[in-house]
């Protein structure tokens, strides 16, 4: 088992990797996941895109109602105005390929119209819920994909600064939100990203009941970010002050302290 613990090791740190269980080359490959926000121009080969969609449309979907959509944005100028809505994260521009995921139902309000009946479920928050779970369930599968075309991705989150700007972007109807960007491409020279480490496990898996207890596990994790922090230039340090400085004042939030009133007017009632 020396390529299962070298990889856990390198998710979590030497002394803090669980014991290597059952292995397969796509278990590896998820481990090695890292986080990409450089590109080369290089164009994937034909038929990358439709490749990872398929691979998106294969992941579970709550009963089967495949509430999601996905948009693939190449326009130079769209682009720009993605990335200064995403706080000019220019690897939006750079990228060859990058796609905004929605939560969608707008086409099951079409397909009740189309059917002249009334699907009173719709306007509740589980709806919207299912709609984003759906999102980002076939986004993971498209990026897992990816990596093992030898493609580099990062999530862009940061698209719900302004789901309202986004949406008239990109022409969504009403009941479709933007949930987060995805950036698709081939790392470029010294920007292939490192494995960050994770907290312990013991910090997440429960066993029959759950366990609060985890001040030691975050005590043990930090030093650990901290380090990870150092090598790659990163704001934050530790992971406790990353936790703070995102989440302990509203500034932080860019925006989305407003997300429900917006996903309001752009029809989703929540309920």
């Amino acid at each position: 088992m020396p390529a299962a613990a070298a990889a856990l090791t390198l998710r979590y740190g030497a002394g803090a990797e669980p014991k290597a269980g059952p292995w397969s080359d796509t278990i590896a490959l998820m481990l090695s996941h890292r986080s990409v926000r450089g590109y080369k121009p290089d164009a994937p080969p034909p038929g990358t895109l439709e490749t990872l969609v398929a691979a998106a449309q294969s992941a579970a979907t709550s009963s089967n109602l495949q509430t999601w959509s996905v948009v693939a944005v190449d326009r130079p100028e769209a682009r720009a105005e993605l990335a200064a809505i995403a706080g000019n994260q220019k690897h939006i521009e750079q990228c060859p390929i990058f796609l905004v995921f929605l939560a969608d139902v707008s086409r099951n309000g079409r397909l009740a119209a189309q059917e002249g009946t009334e699907l009173a479920g719709m306007p509740y928050l589980e709806s919207f819920l299912v709609a984003a779970i759906d999102a980002a369930l076939a986004a993971q599968n498209a990026v897992v994909a990816a990596e093992s075309l030898g493609l580099s991705t990062v999530y862009i989150g940061a698209l719900r600064n302004d789901v309202t700007r986004v949406a008239a972007l990109l022409g969504l109807p009403p009941g479709a939100t933007p949930v987060f960007g995805l950036c698709v491409g081939y790392a470029a020279p010294g920007r292939e990203g490192e494995v960050k480490p994770r907290l312990p496990q013991a910090a997440i898996l429960h066993r029959e009941t759950y366990d609060a207890d985890d001040q030691g596990h975050r005590a043990a994790y930090d030093p650990r970010m901290a380090e990870f922090s150092r090598r790659n230039e990163m704001a934050g340090d530790t992971w406790t002050k990353r936790v703070i400085a995102r989440l302990g004042t509203m500034k932080a939030l860019n925006g989305r302290d407003r997300l429900k009133e917006k996903l309001i007017a752009l029809g989703f009632p929540l309920k």
